[in-house]
């Protein structure tokens, strides 16, 4: 049983071109460098959380719609 598996993911890997084995910890590594964390400070901050307050606000409210693209708009 494990050969039928083995043999199934060899022929995906040389369907897609390889394979790459890495150790957990490099993965994380790799992850966390791939996407940057930013911290906002300050009026930054204050400014960005009362805009998500107001969202979310207007939101229950009913006031906000679901749009398909930035046509529907108008």
């Amino acid at each position: 049983m494990t050969t039928a598996t083995l043999n199934r993911l060899k022929k995906a890997a040389i369907k897609v071109r390889g394979v790459v084995t890495l150790p957990i910890k490099t993965y994380r590594q790799l992850l966390d460098a791939a996407v940057p964390t930013y911290y906002l400070t300050g009026k930054a901050a204050t400014d960005l959380d009362k805009l998500v307050k107001d969202g979310l606000r207007e939101h229950a409210e009913g006031k906000t719609r679901t749009i398909r693209s930035l046509a529907d708009l108008d």
